[in-house]
């Protein structure tokens, strides 16, 4: 996993108007219209300095500001009181920057993009967590989330001393829900008598849950005072919230997306956190970005998992044992050959 270091933001770009306060816009140094490529990102909530989801993103792009000082980079944030509009707009004006191609980070973002997309047909776009938006220059970037849940759902109940373990995920949508039955699926491959309690912070269309550390906190205390030991929260900045409180009660908490405990936000209860499932937003950013720089664009969806690198586990801390990752990593293989099929949807669901 890349280190969570990028260097200073480039100066604010005067290029959305003053009233669209929902869009603020990063820039490299330079007129962005003598460069040969210009890359634009429109991030969710927190953008670019929000660890895991949208850093990833960045982290998707990087190599080309690494190695190419004529690639340039617009990056546009999200606001708590976007619309459908306002991400529209924020896109529009990511195009008359001279941004392509595009991506845009998150499902929010599908309704947008379809009007968006129209209106701009030479533009590339991609769109993380969304497969909806059927147009020739749009690529829905996907992953198997359940596969990396399965095998973060081993480890926890290898773990496990109670027989008991949690999952909180940030808001109850299908997408939330493949990260839960992965899960689910996983530990009952180890101990099918596991009990395993769920919750979700918000439900639709509150998304609050996607970023309430303490609404995290509360839930998983919940768990851990129901005899919980583990809980894995895929739950955006809510999942703050559980690993704190894991630590702050002597237990393990399981992190998403990209390697929690490297998060210096989370440095003071790392040490509880057991692995986190990795979700490679940056393999399919960077897919995406290289197909359209080398001028092999495809529409449609391209889906991540175990087999192509985009989700997997991590193993900051040491706290998994040699035997423990031989097991998982026979589990991985499993699923990569297709002898195990791991479900997307939860029993009862």
């Amino acid at each position: 996993m890349q280190k969570n270091k990028f260097g200073k933001l480039g100066a604010v770009a005067a290029i959305a108007a003053a009233s669209l306060v929902a869009s603020v816009f990063y820039g490299a140094s330079g007129s962005t219209a003598a460069t040969k490529t210009t890359i634009g990102i429109a991030y969710d909530l927190g953008g670019r300095s929000q660890p895991g989801f949208n850093q990833l993103a960045y982290i998707g792009v990087a190599p080309y500001l690494k190695a190419n000082k004529k690639v340039k980079l617009i990056e546009a944030q999200a606001s708590l009181s976007d619309t459908d509009d306002t991400r529209a707009e924020r896109l529009r004006l990511m195009v008359k920057a001279g941004a392509n191609p595009i991506t845009a980070v998150g499902f929010l973002y599908a309704s947008a993009l379809t009007k968006v997309a129209k209106e701009f047909p030479n533009v590339k776009f991609g769109i993380v967590d969304d497969g909806s938006v059927a147009a020739p220059n749009v690529e829905g970037i996907l992953f198997k989330e359940q596969e990396g849940s399965f095998l973060v759902g081993v480890i926890a109940a290898l773990n496990t001393q109670t027989g008991k373990i949690g999952y909180i995920g940030g808001v109850k949508i299908p997408l939330l829900q493949k990260f839960e039955a992965g899960y689910v699926a996983g530990a009952m491959a180890i101990n099918p008598k596991i009990k395993i309690q769920v919750t979700y912070v918000s439900l639709p269309p509150d998304f609050s849950g996607f970023n309430d550390p303490a609404k995290g906190y509360e839930a998983a205390l919940g768990m851990y005072q129901n005899g919980a030991d583990i809980v894995y929260a895929a739950a955006g900045g809510s999942g703050a919230g559980a690993h704190r409180a894991a630590f702050e009660l002597g237990k393990h908490s399981i992190g998403v997306d990209a390697d929690e405990a490297l998060y210096p936000s989370n440095s003071k209860w790392k040490s509880a956190i057991l692995t986190s499932m990795l979700k490679r937003v940056d393999v399919g950013v960077l897919d995406f970005v290289t197909s359209v720089i080398n001028k092999k664009f495809k529409a449609g969806n391209k889906t991540f998992g175990l087999s192509n690198d985009g989700v997997g586990y991590s193993t900051t801390g040491g706290q998994i044992s040699v035997a423990e990752k031989i097991t998982v990593d026979r589990f991985k293989a499993d699923i990569i050959s297709g002898k195990i099929k791991v479900p997307e949807v939860p029993a009862g669901a």
